[in-house]
């Protein structure tokens, strides 16, 4: 099994995926630049850590080895000095990849917090997300206006009418690419539905092998539009969305939480247009914020793989 994203939406897919099977494999979009992660990225050039970093903890053994290094890696400084706001994971990634290269950091951090599966960078080099704004000119609500960076564009108060990344052609990770050509079942969301999940798509290798794959295909939406990222949309316009950066991929199945569908008709004739089936059951916390809950989450996938769902 394959999941693809990023941040918190990554982590709540790979604490439920991990429930199901230990061949699981990680592929994280790197065009974070905030926070930690866009110093680390600033002063030393290297890609993002910071959502590699959430998607390895999430994929903790149970033990208390593993939960105590996973408890590490998440753990952030205070103060105001210069460390404060980095997370020791960040700078353990940092320190092991001037060493070892990336992925095998990624690996070795791995088999520290016990990972039921493996975490891969969707790119090797550093991402940065243009976006084509429209709204940012009170002079002119249709004037179009370039936004870039993955913080920019996640809080922009205009609407994102197209994306792009820098460098145009980005390297994909060999090893990210090959997990997706040989995988069972590909799991792509939720999560910042344009900064984490369509980057991905963004990176024409990766694109490719979902094209090409022979996995089964899961889209897994978001509960709630992203304010500033995807204000005012549907379930069904995160999906068209999605699939408006890679017409030619199939999708299998889509998830979306029953209490949170507004149109049942429209969503479902999205749905079944990109020739996929949908699947609405309850996967949020239930606790009246927009996040998935990974036990739930993982009872809808164990369906979907036995054809119950």
């Amino acid at each position: 099994m394959v999941a693809l994203g990023g941040g918190h939406g990554l982590a709540a897919s790979l604490q439920a995926l991990k429930q199901l099977t230990d061949d699981l494999t990680a592929i994280v979009t790197v065009a974070d630049d905030g926070g930690s992660s866009g110093r680390l990225r600033q002063e030393l050039g290297m890609v993002p850590p910071g959502d590699l970093r959430m998607a390895l903890a999430a994929l903790c053994g149970a033990d208390e080895w593993s939960q105590t290094w996973a408890r590490l890696l998440q753990h952030r400084f205070g103060g105001d000095g210069p460390l404060s706001g980095h997370a020791i994971g960040n700078l353990v990634l940092a320190g092991l990849t001037d060493d070892l290269g990336l992925v095998a950091s990624l690996d070795l951090v791995g088999r520290l917090v016990g990972a039921r599966g493996r975490v891969l960078p969707a790119s090797t080099t550093p991402l940065e997300i243009v976006a084509e704004v429209v709204g940012l000119d009170p002079a002119d609500s249709s004037a179009v206006s370039r936004v870039v960076g993955q913080v920019a564009v996640a809080t922009t108060t205009g609407d994102v009418c197209a994306l792009q990344l820098l460098p145009e052609d980005p390297p994909a990770c060999p090893e990210a690419v090959q997990a997706v050509l040989d995988a069972d079942v590909v799991v792509l969301g939720p999560g910042s539905w344009l900064t984490s999940v369509i980057t991905h798509l963004l990176v024409p290798e990766i694109r490719d092998a979902l094209v090409k794959t022979p996995a089964q295909l899961v889209v897994a939406l978001n509960l709630a539009p992203q304010p500033g990222e995807t204000e005012g949309y549907s379930p069904e316009t995160h999906l068209e969305v999605l699939l408006a950066h890679a017409p030619e991929m199939s999708v299998d199945v889509v998830v979306a939480d029953v209490d949170r569908v507004l149109d049942r008709h429209g969503l479902m004739e999205a749905v079944e247009s990109a020739g996929g089936r949908l699947v609405l059951a309850p996967v949020s916390l239930g606790d009246g914020t927009p996040r998935h809950d990974p036990d739930r989450l993982a009872a809808v996938y164990r369906d979907i793989l036995k054809g119950s769902a």
